[in-house]
């Protein structure tokens, strides 16, 4: 679901709930009565995948979450944390489940996750029932943070089209003889990432010369839409593909022989984290565009990146990153605000102002979601590994 929130009574239709949400109450102390401080526990429900196709990506997630805690003394503002984590799996109809686990079941204070936008959509409603916080740390679905925009539900990812954007504009200006050929999978994210990256591309100039949209997941041969492009005689392709489907596109890419001929680029996640090993040689030269890299230059950057490859002997991605700054973010909330109850959370993390110090760079809620720097990235060998490598700053973006 995309255009609009589930209704309260398809969500418990959905989990065949019985109890109502109204009676959770927050489980940690928000004030010290003697001293006036902040005090005790807050509890934390993390909801990623841990099964399914997804679960890498939740593993990285679930890493960028528990190292900020590591690194910084297991606390939120001054609360102690305790995180109960939750398998999200692949769909609503197991994430939304697992979100109203961790309000009844386990009463925690606030929820941190989600990868699939339907269940970000699906979990909304509770987390407005509950009057508790949730920070999306991936759904990049429009109406998370746009039309379906709940008060109680931030995002310190990106939304889909956000990402696309940037490289619409930069490809734009770059005047490519025989205009860009668009493909991406048929679904609500390749949806959103083709509007994005054609309204950003005409904008500043540019010329679509063909479209294609392969059945997302069940396509196993691009050979087909591969042939479209080389009839079209595009200058150049812009791609949306993340898992698996972005390691078969961009290795039959090569194979086909279109690398040789016509440079493809594609939103981040066409070459991010394990995709990468999984493409090989077939991957270098592809330039994606996303807010993160590990091989960005700056402090932040350089710590974190030291920091997480000591703790799990493997680079960050922007999956980690995006979980790492849900922490940084409400640790800056929790210390500003006078209890943990989803109101006043959510009235702190809109004053939380800027970002500095993030592995990302600079960012700051504009909507409820980040409004960040864009950077094209070219995948390139680096100390016999294949990385993202930093091309071009394509500006601060906020979402579309």
């Amino acid at each position: 679901m995309t255009r609009s929130m589930m209704s309260r009574r398809r969500v418990l239709g959905l989990l065949g709930a019985t109890a109502t949400l109204p009676a959770l109450a927050a489980c940690g102390n928000s004030l010290d009565e003697d001293s006036g401080e902040q005090s005790g526990e807050v509890k934390i429900g993390l909801v990623v995948p841990q099964s399914g196709v997804y679960a890498a990506l939740g593993t990285d997630l679930r890493q960028g979450w528990d190292l900020w805690l590591k690194e910084n003394g297991g606390k939120l503002g001054s609360y102690s944390v305790k995180t109960v984590t939750s398998d999200e799996g692949e769909t609503p109809q197991t994430g939304v489940p697992a979100v109203q686990r961790v309000l009844q079941s386990e009463q925690v204070d606030i929820v941190v996750g989600l990868v699939n936008s339907a269940t970000a959509l699906g979990a909304a409603p509770l987390m407005a029932e509950a009057k508790k916080t949730l920070v999306v740390i991936n759904a990049g679905a429009a109406d998370i943070t746009g039309k379906a925009r709940s008060p109680y539900v931030w995002r310190t990812s990106f939304q889909n089209a956000q990402v696309a954007a940037p490289a619409g504009t930069y490809l734009g200006k770059q005047a490519i003889p025989g205009g860009v050929f668009l493909i991406a999978s048929d679904y609500a994210a390749g949806t959103e990432a083709r509007s994005g990256f054609r309204t950003a591309y005409e904008a500043a100039g540019g010329k679509i010369v063909g479209e294609a949209k392969p059945p997302f997941g069940t396509t196993q041969d691009y050979q087909p839409f591969l042939a479209q492009i080389q009839r079209a005689k595009a200058g150049a392709v812009y791609a949306f593909f993340a898992g698996a489907e972005a390691v078969r596109f961009v290795q039959q890419y090569a194979q086909f022989g279109l690398k040789a001929t016509t440079p493809l680029y594609g939103s981040g996640f066409l070459t991010e984290g394990g995709v990468l090993k999984g493409q090989g040689d077939a991957a270098v030269g592809v330039r994606t565009s996303l807010f993160y890299t590990d091989q960005l230059d700056n402090p932040a950057n350089t710590k974190f990146v030291d920091a997480y490859q000591k703790a799990y002997k493997a680079a960050p991605t922007c999956y980690s990153v995006s979980a790492w700054d849900a922490a940084a973010v409400l640790d800056r909330a929790l210390g500003k605000a006078d209890g943990l109850d989803g109101d006043r959370v959510s009235e702190a993390l809109g004053d939380v102002g800027t970002i500095s110090d993030s592995p990302r760079g600079a960012w700051s809620f504009d909507g409820q979601s980040p409004r960040q720097e864009f950077y094209l990235r070219t995948v390139q060998p680096v100390d016999g590994q294949l990385r993202n490598v930093v091309s071009a700053s394509l500006g601060q973006q906020s979402q579309v």
